[in-house]
């Protein structure tokens, strides 16, 4: 489920030279890892080692070997190269900032805060070093000094998109809904926007009066099964509505009030008045925390249906588990979302339990590191679409799964599910306090489990172990 949202802000270098820094931008949903910003554009590794031999003092090469190693997926050298260049200069603006980045890479917030904050101080508080700042401090979950930072950042700066999406994201992680989806549009004048934008105007929210809408698609999965529920909403407005959609997801909203039509993701668009992205309609539609709508009712074809009757017995005394540990694997911030299967076997352990995976690509190979197909069922090979996987859903006792697009398919089904989160996960499930800690307004079946301490999975998966005992011991 996620946008595939990047933007990028380059700082000032303290000297000439080699361009040094690397940004961070979260992505449309959760939040992607930090991208680069044209750091090193035309180096390589070989050639910065080779600049070493010869300039040995140079923080400038330093720096930019660490963010070289950075995109290399190697973290640690990252860092190590990075803290070089600042023995070499510690007032080095570049590297404090690329070691902030790295080290929010590797879930050492604090750490990072503290490097973009240096970076900031030293810069005389440059505004692309406050974005960078914002980032580590919203992966921190430190919100609210985000938001005061954002406010510093958009008095100098106030129509740029960048800060404006930090400041989306931000709203919205602590429920403020109203002034967070008022800031939401911002992603769509973002440089590295990469989902194509329809033509002609866009829906204000207002009255149709019999024109044509098309609801676009942007995003994920999960989005698009999050934002169904609106459908409904939009055609109130009196107009006719227009879906495009996956094909993967249209069995299962062929039947969602409202829509009157598809259009293939990715063909070209028919004929229509207004248009209106998918994650817009929050906003248009006036949501706040306390009016989220409920999920639509979704379509399991009858022959879904049978299928997953041959897949998943029926009633026999046990409680039926499917488990999930990963989302898409090509989404860059789903290795803190996801896990391994190996964390999951611990269910095994509970007495009545019998688990079926719905895992779906990749990750489906740990699998067959169990050596048998009898603890856990595969089910994943099965699924052609999203209304397969409902059907099985259906038959499932409960979901525990790593968050990704089948947490928002339970979730609109009404199925139980248990969703096993990242530090800081993706906005819907909110900052982790109040009324909202362990569940969503978005989907009321589903419970929420959070990492308290960055990357700390082993404390989830206990508390997860205890309430399946706890669930057993009541049904049994």
């Amino acid at each position: 489920m996620k946008a595939n949202i990047t933007q990028a802000a380059t700082a000032p270098s303290p000297s000439a030279g080699l361009p040094l820094q690397t940004s961070a931008r979260p992505a449309a949903a959760p939040v992607t890892a930090p991208a680069p910003a044209q750091p090193t554009h035309g180096l390589s590794i070989d050639m910065l080692e080779r600049m070493l031999e010869q300039q040995p003092k140079d923080p400038n090469v330093w720096s930019a070997l660490g963010a070289l190693l950075r995109q290399a997926g190697k973290p640690e050298a990252a860092i190590a190269c990075q803290r070089r260049a600042l023995e070499i200069d510690q007032r080095h603006v570049g590297a404090w900032t690329n070691l902030g980045n790295v080290l929010g890479d590797v879930e050492r917030y604090d750490e990072a805060i503290a490097a973009q904050e240096h970076a900031v101080v030293l810069s005389g508080g440059n505004a692309n070093l406050l974005s960078n700042l914002v980032v580590a401090l919203r992966h921190g979950c430190r919100f609210n000094r985000a938001l005061e930072i954002l406010d510093v950042a958009l008095r100098a700066r106030p129509n740029d998109p960048g800060l404006l999406w930090d400041r989306a994201l931000t709203l919205l992680q602590v429920g403020r809904y109203a002034e967070g989806f008022g800031d939401y549009d911002s992603r769509l004048s973002l440089p590295s926007y990469q989902n194509r934008i329809a033509q002609g105007p866009m829906w204000d929210g207002g009255p149709l009066d019999g024109k044509t809408i098309l609801l676009t698609t942007e995003q994920g999965f999960g989005d698009v099964l999050l934002t169904a529920r609106y459908a409904p909403m939009v055609k109130a407005r009196g107009g006719r509505v227009l879906l495009e959609c996956h094909p993967e997801l249209q069995r299962l909203l062929s039947g969602v009030e409202g829509i009157d039509g598809f259009v293939r993701a990715g063909t070209a668009y028919p004929a229509y008045d207004v248009h209106c992205p998918l994650m817009s309609l929050p906003h248009r539609l006036g949501t706040t925390i306390d009016t989220v709508p409920p999920p639509t009712r979704l379509t399991v074809p009858a022959e879904a249906r049978e299928k997953a009757a041959r897949l998943v017995p029926g009633p026999d005394g046990t409680i039926k588990v499917g488990i999930i540990w990963s989302g898409r694997v090509t989404f860059k911030d789903n290795a803190r979302r996801a896990t391994t299967l190996s964390r999951f076997l611990r269910f095994l352990d509970v007495p009545k339990v019998r688990l079926y995976s719905i895992q779906k690509g990749p990750p489906e190979a740990e699998l067959e590191t169990l050596g048998t197909s009898t603890l856990i069922t595969p089910l994943g090979p099965q699924f052609n679409d999203f209304a397969d996987t409902a059907a099985v859903l259906e038959r499932l006792d409960l979901v525990i799964m790593t968050d990704s697009s089948v947490a928002h398919l339970a979730g609109s089904l009404g199925r139980p599910v248990w969703n096993l989160l990242q530090f800081m996960p993706y906005w819907v499930y909110g900052d982790g306090k109040g009324d909202w800690a362990e569940t969503t307004p978005w989907y009321p079946s589903m419970r929420l489990f959070r990492q308290t301490t960055p990357g700390d999975w082993d404390s989830v998966f206990a508390a997860a172990e205890q309430a399946l005992r706890q669930l057993v011991a009541l049904r049994t």
